[in-house]
C-alpha cells in the first residue's frame, strides 16, 4: 500500500498525527483526524499488524491524553508486554498505566506477565514491571506479587531496591495485612546509602506505621537508631552537588526522616528520648535564610510538638515559630501562626513570649495572615493580660480596613464578655467598640450590654451619659444608637440631673430638651429601619412621663408616624397617642422603669439559641453544664430548656408560657424590646389594668391590630384571670351571642405524636359561648421496658394562637404503659374559623442517665377546632 495516498494508515509516524491533529482549526476537525486515526488502528489490530504495534499504541496514548476513548487498545498492550523485546515492553507497560486502572477487569490477564518480568534477568525489564505495578496494583495482583517485590527489596541494584520499596507502599496501602511482611525489609534498608533508597525506604516505614500496630512497635525497637544515624550523617555531611539544594543536602530526606520520627515518637517516651538529642542538633544548626532550610525548621519543630519531648526543647521549637513571625514571606508567617496556634496546648508559657510580635501580624497586610493571627490572640488572651490586649485591638480598631472590622469586632467583643471581671471596665470597652464599629455589633452582644446594664444600678448614670456623649458624637453605628436610645428611654431623668456620677466623670449639661432632640434625631435618621424606630418611640413614650414639660412636643413628634405604612409604627404611634392624650392618670405607673433583668437566666437563653460557647458569669458557673441555676437572691431553679428551634414556624412564631409552681419568669432582653414576644404577668397576682397595657405596648408584631384606639393585651399566666382597665375599649366578638343550650360538638381525641418510645393523645374540651378557645389534655404513654426520668413537654405555636400550658403531674413516667402522665394546655385562636390550629412539640427525657430529645409537628387537628 502506498502510505502517501493514505496519511491515516497504521504506518503514519506519530509525529505527523500529532501535526495533522494541532493543525485542525476547529473542534470538529480535530474529532475527525481523530475519528480516522481510530479507524486506521481498529483495521491494524484487526490485521494483527505486529510490525506497527508499538506505534499504534504510542498514538493511542496521545489520543487517550485528548480524552478520546481508547478502550479497544486495551489487549494491546498486554500483547507488547508479552513481547520479549525491552522497547515492545517499555511501550506496553506505558500503555497499561495510561489506559488501565485497577477497576478493569482485563488487568487480571497481566498478572502472569508481571510475575515473569520481576524474575527477569535484566533489570531494566524488572525496573518497567515495578513502575507499572506501583501505579494500577489491586488488592488481587498484590497478594499475588508481594513474594517477589519482598524479594527484589534485597537485591543488589540501588535502582531496583527504591522501585520495589515504592512499589511495596501500594502493595501495604491496597492489603494492609501484608504489612508484617515489608517490617524486616524495611528496618535493614535504612542502613543503606543511596539516597535514593533511603528516601523511599523511609516512605514505606511511614506507610507501615498507620497500617499495622505491630509494624508501628517493631519499627519503634529496630529502627530508630537508624533513622537518627541518617539524619546526623545528611546534616553533617559536605557538599555533595547530586543532593545540594541550596546549600543544605538533600532537604526531602530531611523531611522524610522527621515525619517518621514524629510517627514513631508519637506517645512513646523511651522512642522521643532517644530522638532529642538530633532533633535539637537539626534545629540550632539548620540555616533558615533559605527556603530549604525553612521547609526542615518547620516539620523539624512539627515533630518536637508531635513528641513527648522536654519542655527545652518545645520552648526551642517555639522560638523558632517566633523568628518565623518576623520573616518577609507571608507563606512562613501563616504556617508559623498556624503552628503556635497547635502549640498553645502544649506549652502556653511559651508562645505568650511572642505575645508582641503576634500582636503586629494582626495588623498585617495579608488578609489570611491577619485573621490567623487574630484567632491566636484571642487564644492568648487570659485574666492577666485581657485589658493590654483589649486596648492594642481596640486602638487597631479604628484604622482596620472594613473587610476584617466584622471578625475583629466579634473577637474583641467575645473577650470582654469572657474576661472582663470589672462591669465599668466592660462598659467602657463595648462603648468604644460600639463608637467605633456599631455597624459590625451582633444584636445578642448588644442585647448582653443592655442586660448588664440594667443590673448595674450603680452605672446607670454613667452609662446613659457615655452613650449620649457618643451618640452625640458618632450617631452613625446602628447598635450604638439601639443602646443609646434604650438607656436615654430608662434613665432619662440620670442624665439631665447628673445623678450617680463616679469620680472619673466630668458632669455635663444636658436639658431635657436636648434628650428628646437626640431621640427625635435617632428617629428621623434611621427612617428605614423599623426596630430602632419603634424603640424611640417608646423611648419618647417613657420621657414624657419623666419630663412632663416636653409630652406635648413628644406627642407631636410621636403623632408624625400615624399614617406610616409600616403597620407597626403606625400601631404604636396610634397607641402611644393615645396614651399620652387620654391617660394621663395611668401613664406614670404605666411607663415606669423596667424591672431588673435575669442576667443569668438571659445568657442562658442566649447559649441554648445560638449554639456557641458562651462563657457566663461567675454568679452563675453550672449554667454551661445544665444543672441547677443559683439567681442572685440565693433561690434555686432549673434552668429553662432551649426553645429556639421549636419556634420555627415561618413568620407566626411565638414563644409558649409555660406555668411555674413557685417562681415568676423574668423578662429578657427581647421582652424588655419587645420583638415579636409575649410576657407573662408575675405568678401569685392578679395582673393591673396598667401592666396589660405595657405588656401591649412593648410587643412588637405580637398581636394583630384591633379595633379600636387602644388594643388591650390578653396575656394571662397560670391561675389568673385577664381583666382590662376601666373604660377601655373592648372587642365584641360575635360569635358571643350563641345561646347556651346550644349543643356542644363532640370532638374525638387524637393520637398526636407517637415514636418507638413514647405515644402521646389528645382530649379536647370546649366551654359553652366560647368557640376559640379549647382546653386539651395530654396524655403520655411509655412504649419502652425503660423508665423515663427528667420528663418535660415543651410546646410552640404561631403568634395569632395563645398557648398555656399547666404543670405536668410528674417528671417520671413508668415503663411500659403501667401508668402515664398527664398534662392540660389551654389554647385561644384569635383567628378562629380562619386558621386550623397547628403545634410544634418537644419531648425531653432521661434513660439510664442519657439525655435524649423527641420533637415533631402537630397538623391532625380536628376540623372546626
Amino acid at each position: 500500500m502506498d502510505l502517501s495516498l493514505n496519511p491515516f494508515s497504521s504506518g503514519t509516524r506519530l509525529r505527523d498525527m500529532i501535526r495533522a491533529i494541532r493543525a485542525s482549526k476547529t473542534a470538529a476537525e480535530e474529532r475527525a483526524v481523530v475519528r480516522r486515526e481510530c479507524a486506521a488502528i481498529r483495521a491494524a489490530i484487526s490485521d494483527n499488524d505486529q510490525d506497527y504495534r508499538h506505534r499504534n499504541m504510542a498514538k493511542l496514548m496521545f489520543i487517550h491524553m485528548l480524552g478520546y476513548p481508547t478502550h479497544f487498545g486495551q489487549m494491546e498492550c498486554l500483547k507488547l508486554i508479552a513481547a520479549s523485546g525491552f522497547p515492545e515492553k517499555r511501550i506496553g507497560y506505558l500503555g497499561l498505566t495510561l489506559l488501565l486502572d485497577e477497576r478493569q477487569e482485563v488487568l487480571m490477564l497481566v498478572t502472569n506477565s508481571l510475575k515473569q518480568d520481576l524474575n527477569h534477568s535484566n533489570q531494566f525489564i524488572v525496573g518497567l514491571a515495578l513502575c507499572a505495578l506501583g501505579n494500577i496494583c489491586s488488592a488481587e495482583m498484590a497478594r499475588d506479587l508481594a513474594p517477589e517485590v519482598e524479594r527484589l527489596l534485597q537485591t543488589r541494584d540501588p535502582n531496583t531496591k527504591k522501585k520495589a520499596a515504592l512499589c511495596s507502599i501500594r502493595i501495604v496501602r491496597k492489603v494492609p495485612d501484608l504489612a508484617e511482611n515489608f517490617m524486616g525489609s524495611a528496618a535493614s534498608l535504612l542502613k543503606e546509602k543511596h539516597h535514593g533508597v533511603l528516601i523511599s525506604v523511609v516512605q514505606l516505614c511511614t506507610e507501615l506505621c498507620k497500617a499495622s500496630r505491630e509494624a508501628l512497635e517493631y519499627l519503634r525497637k529496630h529502627s530508630v537508631e537508624g533513622l537518627v544515624r541518617i539524619l546526623r550523617d545528611v546534616s553533617n555531611s559536605s557538599y555533595a552537588p547530586e543532593y545540594d539544594i541550596a546549600g543544605i543536602t538533600d532537604p526531602f530526606l530531611h523531611i522524610r526522616v522527621l515525619r517518621l520520627m514524629r510517627t514513631l515518637g508519637q506517645g512513646d517516651a523511651d522512642c522521643s528520648e532517644h530522638v532529642n538529642d538530633i532533633l535539637a542538633q537539626v534545629a540550632t544548626k539548620t540555616e533558615s535564610n533559605k527556603n530549604a532550610g525553612n521547609a526542615i525548621l518547620y516539620e523539624c519543630v512539627e515533630t518536637i510538638m508531635g513528641i513527648e519531648a522536654t519542655s527545652g526543647l518545645r520552648v526551642l521549637a517555639i522560638n523558632i515559630l517566633g523568628r518565623f513571625l518576623s520573616n518577609r514571606d507571608n507563606n512562613i508567617r501563616y504556617v508559623a501562626l498556624n503552628m503556635l496556634m497547635k502549640a498553645m496546648a502544649v506549652d502556653t508559657l511559651a508562645v505568650q513570649r511572642h505575645r508582641v510580635t503576634i500582636l503586629e501580624c494582626v495588623k498585617d497586610a495579608d488578609v489570611s495572615i491577619r485573621k490567623r493571627a487574630l484567632e491566636l490572640v484571642y487564644l492568648l488572651v487570659n485574666d492577666t493580660n485581657v485589658k493590654p490586649l483589649t486596648k492594642e485591638l481596640v486602638d487597631y480598631l479604628e484604622v482596620s480596613d472594613d473587610d476584617f472590622k466584622e471578625d475583629l469586632t466579634a473577637k474583641i467583643c467575645s473577650i470582654v464578655e469572657k474576661f472582663s471581671q470589672d462591669k465599668l471596665w466592660y462598659l467602657d470597652q463595648m462603648f468604644k467598640v460600639l463608637t467605633l464599629t456599631g455597624n459590625f455589633v451582633k444584636d445578642d452582644v448588644w442585647h448582653a450590654l443592655i442586660v448588664l446594664i440594667s443590673n448595674a444600678p450603680e452605672l446607670q448614670g454613667y452609662s446613659v451619659r457615655s452613650l449620649y456623649k457618643a451618640l452625640q458624637a458618632s450617631g452613625t453605628q446602628e447598635s450604638l444608637v439601639r443602646v443609646a436610645v434604650w438607656c436615654i428611654g430608662e434613665y432619662g431623668e440620670m442624665l439631665v440631673n447628673n445623678i450617680s456620677m463616679l469620680d472619673v466623670e466630668e458632669p455635663i449639661t444636658v436639658t431635657e430638651s436636648e434628650a428628646v432632640d437626640a431621640l427625635e434625631l435617632a428617629l428621623k435618621r434611621y427612617s428605614v429601619d423599623v426596630t430602632t424606630r419603634a424603640m424611640c418611640l417608646v423611648a419618647l413614650l417613657k420621657l414624657s412621663s419623666r419630663f412632663p414639660q416636653t409630652s406635648k412636643r413628644i406627642q407631636a413628634i410621636v403623632v408624625q408616624n400615624k399614617g406610616n405604612t409600616v403597620l407597626e409604627l403606625q400601631q404604636r404611634s396610634i397607641e402611644f397617642n393615645s396614651i399620652i392624650q387620654r391617660h394621663q392618670s395611668i401613664k406614670s405607673s404605666l411607663l415606669e422603669r423596667m424591672p431588673v433583668l435575669d442576667e443569668a437566666s438571659y445568657l442562658l437563653k442566649r447559649a441554648a439559641s445560638s449554639r456557641a460557647t458562651v462563657s457566663l458569669t461567675k454568679s452563675a458557673p453550672s449554667a454551661a453544664s445544665g444543672g441547677s441555676l443559683k439567681v442572685p437572691n440565693g433561690a434555686v431553679k432549673p434552668p429553662p430548656a432551649p426553645l429556639a428551634d421549636l419556634l420555627d414556624l415561618s413568620s407566626d412564631d411565638a414563644p409558649v408560657t409555660t406555668s411555674a409552681p413557685s417562681t415568676a419568669p423574668n423578662d429578657f432582653l427581647q421582652d424588655l424590646l419587645g420583638i415579636g414576644l409575649i410576657d407573662t404577668s408575675t405568678a401569685g397576682g392578679a395582673p393591673s389594668a396598667s401592666t396589660d397595657i405595657l405588656m401591649d405596648l412593648l410587643s412588637i408584631g405580637s398581636y394583630p391590630v384591633q379595633n379600636g384606639p387602644l388594643a388591650t393585651s390578653n396575656i394571662s399566666s397560670p391561675g389568673q384571670v385577664t381583666k382590662h382597665a376601666p373604660g377601655t375599649p373592648q372587642v365584641i366578638d360575635l360569635l358571643d351571642g350563641l345561646s347556651p343550650s346550644t349543643p356542644l360538638p363532640a370532638y374525638p381525641s387524637i393520637t398526636a405524636f407517637q415514636s418507638a418510645t413514647l405515644k402521646m393523645t389528645f382530649n379536647f374540651k370546649k366551654q359553652p359561648g366560647k368557640p376559640q378557645e379549647t382546653t386539651m389534655h395530654a396524655s403520655f404513654t411509655n412504649l419502652t421496658s425503660v423508665t423515663l426520668t427528667n420528663f418535660m413537654f415543651q410546646a410552640a405555636v404561631p403568634k395569632f394562637i395563645q398557648l398555656r400550658l399547666d404543670p405536668a403531674s410528674s417528671s417520671t413516667l413508668p415503663a411500659s404503659g403501667n401508668g402515664s402522665i398527664t398534662q392540660s394546655l389551654s389554647v385561644t385562636n384569635n383567628q378562629h374559623g380562619q386558621k386550623p390550629l397547628a403545634m410544634r412539640i418537644r419531648i425531653s427525657y432521661k434513660v439510664n442517665g442519657e439525655e435524649r430529645l423527641e420533637q415533631g409537628q402537630i397538623s391532625n387537628f380536628p376540623a372546626r377546632l
